[in-house]
């Protein structure tokens, strides 16, 4: 039976899940509102991963001292007033601050939470629990984005974002009733968890991690022109195609935790970024036909989030006394993907290419990241050999 602790990690993770993944579903509805093209639409997806960048490292530090569990309060308080705001934030301008000021808890959040899932983890199912705690976030794709999605086809992408900012509220109860008090046991100074940025270790990963991961979001940021314009589906589909993606993400995350347990995070890292790679190959040559289109936008969301467990353990791994910083790192990484997906994927659209050219572009980091992986998992052989 899984810990309610755990349970609680899990529904900041669907919380979060919804205001990052939500703006993809209602893209063609937001961008319809604010009189703006898609690309310019985009924009917002990258601003909210910037945020996150920005965020993670400062609001870790910020916090360094204080018990997680008052920690991950904090955050889903800022997570709640700063969604709040981006709901009825009047112009173009005020939303894009309040987009940036929603995504800033996002890596803290998961930096702060995945430490404490594998404190609370039963010793060697650590990638296990924190695979629980990312399991929010899938579900978030299964169920919440779709159902956002409708919700801005039917009335406006506004509620949407409110219902979000309610989960935020539930989130702080279930975190205050059901995660223990945990001891603050980070005994090192600020100055030497940054230690952990010194390390080669900690570049190259990061390194992976933006560039792997950008490849998936190439694929997600553009799914619903992709879906209305190149597999010529209708609007009404587009919840469906993003329950099929969010179900794919759902088990893929739990795979990814399985394979980081048995075969090793940067062995299971690997795997994932070059899975990744094929599948959105297959996406480019057999979007326009329909029925492969439903079949791979799940196969795409699974092989997609394999990889969420195994890079915060890989991190985690390497960087003892400083794993919440590292780990909270990994997450702004995962965001750089996405504002680096987002815009480059965007690029290749904007010149008349097609809403399917952005997939040779997910392509290229992805594989790109399977590169850079193997490199480290090199690197990492010589150095126990020496």
């Amino acid at each position: 039976m899984v810990k309610k602790s755990l349970l609680a990690l899990a529904m900041g993770g669907l919380a979060i899940g919804m205001t990052e993944f939500s703006m993809m579903g209602v893209l063609e509805e937001f961008a319809k509102d604010l009189k703006i093209s898609i690309p310019e639409a985009g924009h917002f997806i990258s601003i909210y991963a910037i945020g996150v960048m920005v965020g993670a490292p400062t609001l870790i530090m910020a916090t360094n001292k204080f018990p997680p569990k008052k920690v991950l309060i904090f955050f889903m308080f800022l997570f709640t007033v700063f969604n709040f705001l981006f709901v009825i934030a009047p112009n173009y301008y005020t939303l894009m601050i309040a987009r940036f000021m929603s995504g800033l808890p996002h890596g803290a959040f998961f930096g702060v939470g995945s430490v404490v899932a594998a404190k609370l983890s039963e010793k060697g199912k650590e990638a296990q629990a924190i695979s629980i705690m990312f399991a929010g976030l899938t579900l978030a794709n299964l169920a919440g984005v779709p159902f956002g999605t409708k919700l801005a086809q039917v009335y406006s992408w506004n509620l949407t974002f409110g219902i979000i900012s309610s989960l935020g509220l539930l989130t702080m109860l279930a975190i205050y009733l059901w995660v223990p008090n945990i001891e603050n046991e980070n005994k090192t100074s600020l100055v030497q968890q940054l230690s952990f940025f010194k390390k080669w270790e900690a570049w190259v990963l990061i390194l992976m991690i933006s560039i792997g991961t950008s490849g998936l979001f190439a694929w997600i940021s553009y799914i619903s022109p992709l879906m209305t314009e190149v597999a010529q589906l209708p609007k009404s589909q587009i919840p469906i195609i993003m329950t099929l993606v969010g179900l794919g993400m759902f088990i893929g995350n739990f795979i990814g935790g399985k394979l980081a347990d048995s075969i090793s995070p940067n062995k299971a890292a690997i795997l994932a970024f070059s899975a990744m790679a094929v599948c959105l190959m297959v996406v480019y040559f057999t979007s326009h036909i329909q029925i492969v289109a439903y079949f791979m936008s799940f196969v795409t969301g699974l092989i997609a989030f394999t990889i969420g467990s195994p890079i915060q353990m890989i991190l985690i791994n390497n960087a003892k006394g400083s794993e919440t910083l590292a780990a909270a790192a990994g997450q702004a990484s995962f965001n750089i993907g996405n504002a680096l997906g987002a815009f480059l994927g965007g690029i290749p659209i904007a010149l008349g290419y097609g809403f399917n050219s952005q997939l040779w572009v997910g392509f290229l980091m992805a594989s790109i990241g399977a590169i850079i992986g193997t490199i480290f998992l090199k690197l990492k052989s010589k150095e126990k050999v020496n």
